[in-house]
């Protein structure tokens, strides 16, 4: 608990005063960042198996009584989910061994018929000799999943809890060829991932995302939600985007004629992303973005040496292209004039920037690189709000630096082996 210490009866009425103000202003931000992170809100992901999982098997049947209504129910949804994993037949004692789960959707009973939508979940290890597979399969580098909500005027990801949250942290993703990262929302996690993140393209800001949640990349599914009326028919429009740049992957739309379809269209839009998602990795457009980093990243070497060889492969094309560009140019003979003058040592140097936001950090970083004489620039530290450290190296001496960062339209500050910049 803070405390404060009262003003002396000595000390100045204004100064009471002043003391008194700064004590409530305190007390008030401490509130107002206690409120941003407090509530109801965060939805944790379901533990994720790798057992194989049909959804959306609807049965119609009857029998005696509705308990044996219901029992040809499942057994007739098993048949229905084998035969879609085109397995071979075999008979129903064998099958229903290996059946893990029966996930009930929505289920009617009557005295003597039994009406349901079932998910039928297979255990992968059983399945896999029968199905002639042996249960592994190629998975996308991790992808940092935030799933955005447009609704009433408004776009939410983890400030309030959404049915679109939930379907997301709902999904069995086991079987699926992408490897998601899925928030939990809780906590400051909702004040760091906002649909503002999204739109931002700093790498420096991605990284530093991307690293504290072991992501590679990014995926972005947005569900737009129309209500036509209160209670009434739901529209959703589904956008998929991927990657800092927010590349558009694919989009559909889809209806809930009453708000208690809602969850379930929900529920089928996630299978239709991660569907989606998977062709995406299939034709090549879901590999990592070059330009972020992966050290903290642990990923396999295959997608790993992937990621290289596109890494690669752009080094090559922009360096033809500065090949052409400087053979169209006409070429200038200019005989070397003697200076006598021996070249200038290059020295490693600390320059502190200020950086108010993130777009200030990048033009910060590009305008010191180009400056006269300096060889590399990199980031030591990043503070964005406050002051960031580069270190750079250069050609010459501190001095000689400072010239240069002058001449750039820097203010510059010279200390003992570093110098301040600031606009």
């Amino acid at each position: 608990m803070q405390s404060f210490a009262l003003p002396s009866p000595d000390t100045p009425r204004r100064l009471q005063l002043s003391l008194a103000a700064g004590g409530l202003l305190l007390l008030a931000a401490g509130g107002a960042l206690w409120a941003q992170v407090a509530g109801d809100r965060g939805i944790a992901p379901v533990a994720t198996s790798t057992d194989i999982e049909v959804r959306g098997i609807h049965v119609d049947v009857g029998g005696k009584n509705p308990e044996d209504a219901r029992e040809n129910g499942w057994r007739e949804a098993q048949r229905l989910a084998w035969k879609k994993l085109n397995g071979p037949a075999i008979p129903d004692s064998r099958l229903q061994s290996l059946v893990s789960a029966i996930v009930v959707e929505t289920e009617q009973i009557g005295p003597r018929r039994y009406i349901a939508d079932l998910a039928v979940i297979f255990d992968r290890s059983r399945t896999g000799s029968v199905l002639g597979e042996g249960g592994r399969r190629a998975r996308s580098a991790p992808m940092l999943t935030l799933p955005v909500t447009f609704s009433g005027g408004t776009q939410t990801m983890y400030e309030t809890r959404t049915p679109w949250q939930r379907a997301w942290a709902e999904f069995q993703a086991g079987g699926s060829a992408i490897d998601y990262v899925r928030p939990s929302g809780a906590g400051g996690e909702s004040l760091l991932l906002t649909y503002g993140q999204t739109r931002r393209r700093s790498r420096s800001w991605w990284n530093e995302i991307l690293d504290q949640f072991g992501a590679a990349d990014v995926l972005v599914p947005i569900a737009e939600l129309h209500r036509e009326w209160p209670g009434g028919p739901v529209v959703g429009r589904f956008t998929a985007r991927h990657g800092p740049d927010d590349e558009l992957l694919g989009s559909f739309e889809m209806r809930a004629e009453s708000e208690q379809q809602l969850p379930q269209m929900l529920q089928q839009a996630v299978r239709r992303f991660d569907a989606l998602f998977a062709q995406a990795l299939a034709e090549g457009k879901l590999r990592p973005d070059p330009t972020l980093t992966l050290d903290e990243v642990e990923i396999s070497p295959a997608v790993r040496a992937l990621i290289e060889a596109s890494r690669r492969a752009e080094a090559d094309e922009a360096a033809a292209r500065a090949a052409a560009a400087e053979a169209a140019l006409p070429v200038q003979v200019v005989p070397p004039t003697p200076t006598g003058e021996e070249p200038a040592a290059v020295a490693s140097f600390t320059v502190q920037v200020a950086t108010p936001d993130a777009g200030a950090m990048d033009a910060a970083l590009a305008s010191v690189r180009g400056a006269a004489g300096v060889r590399s620039a990199a980031i030591s530290s990043v503070a964005v709000g406050g002051t960031s450290v580069l270190r750079v190296t250069y050609a010459g001496d501190l001095a000689a630096l400072a010239a240069a960062l002058r001449a750039r339209g820097w203010q510059v500050t010279q200390g003992s082996n570093a110098l301040a910049i600031s606009r």
